[in-house]
């Protein structure tokens, strides 16, 4: 049994330094993606980006998870970090001597996307470790914010500092956030997990096996894990259209488009918090089921505003924004019910699922929103997302999991001292 005192302090410290690398992180992806557009002005370009972006985390997760959960967590966590800044110092010093080529500055995208396919998982499976059980519904708002800061602020100071600093600068600036976080992981001391028959036992492939056969047999994590995939089969496009809908149907400009992509951000920031606070409903499924409401609700208003309602989708993003962080309800469930030797491999097979729903979902809705408009896509994806909720809640399994397994096992099978 892992004990799990005095865990705020370790827990709060690795946050606050994973905050530092990913505002770093997130200012040199933006200009990255300044540069790509500034030299080509391609759509076909950028399209290339976010594929490059994603590949590896939807290719390579199921494998990476089983590495994840084989290795030291903290090798894991400090390896990832430093090799995302090392992709990055390649481009920098090609900078110095001349103009990145653009198959240069997408290869960085595809590395730096292959470290993180690596530290997202082994951040989610670190985090069980540390903190209690009845505590990772609130760190899961905590985490929530601290992205949130980095959605705020990464793209402000990345287009500030595009106009002022080199390349090679920004890419220093990049590295010294990964060498904080690195050190501060290595200063901090993580519990190993027992190894069980489901991890090093066999060969890879087993291993691999044993990390999918770990949620399959919890049914309602499982049915969870594909609602969950089905909601990003609609969201993550409609992520994508928040510009268009904003510059297109509202017909504003860039400084509209970051106004609405600034209220999401405070309304997930905010969101985080009170989720950090409160803790959420004590039936969490409610809590998850709720959010999800409010986000399609958000989405079926935003497609009914009129063309001259732009305010109204304003505060509509900070509605859409302050139930985002709820849905880490679904990652404290995982990090609750599966064996903590085991949660690097579903984790990494979450996001694998979540990361192959992109590149779908980005082609259906493109082709729809064309179509029939994209304020109307807003709409139907509202009421697919209200519908998709409506299924999670009605499932005897998902609503079983407000239900901790251990529980399930004692009412199922009488204590002696109640027997006659």
């Amino acid at each position: 049994m892992i004990k799990k005192q005095g865990w705020k302090r370790p827990y709060f410290t690795i946050l606050a330094g994973e905050g530092v690398s990913l505002v770093t992180s997130g200012i040199l992806q933006m200009v990255l993606i300044f540069y790509l557009t500034e030299k080509t002005g391609s759509a076909m370009v950028l399209s290339l980006a976010t594929f490059f972006g994603f590949l590896p985390q939807a290719v390579l997760g199921p494998f990476i998870g089983v590495w994840v959960d084989r290795w030291s967590r903290k090798f894991v966590l400090i390896g990832a970090d430093l090799f995302i800044a090392v992709a990055g110092v390649g481009l920098a010093v090609l900078a110095l001597k001349m103009e990145p080529p653009i198959w240069t500055v997408l290869g960085i995208l595809f590395l730096r996307s292959v470290g993180s396919a690596f530290h997202t998982p082994a951040m989610s499976a670190v985090t069980p470790l540390l903190v209690p059980e009845d505590q990772l519904t609130r760190c899961a708002g905590y985490s929530a914010s601290i992205q949130s800061i980095s959605f705020l602020v990464s793209p402000a100071l990345g287009a500030i500092l595009y106009a002022r600093w080199s390349l090679s600068a920004i890419v220093g600036l990049d590295v010294l956030g990964a060498v904080a976080a690195s050190s501060i992981v290595a200063m901090i001391s993580i519990p190993k997990p027992s190894k069980s028959e489901l991890t090093g036992q066999a060969g890879f492939f087993t291993d691999l096996k044993n990390g999918y056969m770990a949620i399959r047999e919890d049914k309602g994590l499982f049915q969870l894990l594909w609602i969950g995939t089905m909601y990003m089969l609609v969201f993550m496009p409609i992520n994508a259209l928040f510009p268009l809908m904003s510059m297109g149907y509202f017909g504003g400009t860039t400084t509209h488009a970051a106004i609405a992509e600034t209220a999401f951000s405070t309304g997930m920031l905010i969101g985080g918090l009170v989720l950090g606070a409160w803790g959420g409903f004590k039936r969490r499924i409610l809590t998850l089921g709720l959010s999800v409401i409010m986000m399609g609700t958000g989405f079926t208003a935003s497609g009914l505003l009129p063309a001259n309602g732009f305010i109204g989708f304003v505060a509509l993003c900070v509605v859409m924004g302050f139930s985002a962080p709820f849905q880490g309800v679904q990652t404290a469930l995982f990090q609750e019910r599966i064996e903590p030797e085991c949660l690097g491999r579903v984790f990494s097979l979450s996001m694998s699922m979540m990361s192959l729903a992109m590149p779908i979902g980005l082609m259906l809705s493109g082709a729809f929103a064309e179509v029939v408009g994209v304020h109307q896509w807003f709409f139907i994806s509202g009421i697919l997302v209200i519908a998709i909720s409506g299924l999670m809640l009605s499932l005897p399994a998902i609503r079983g999991l407000d239900q901790k397994p251990d529980d399930a096992v004692q009412q199922a099978v009488p204590s002696s001292e109640t027997v006659d």
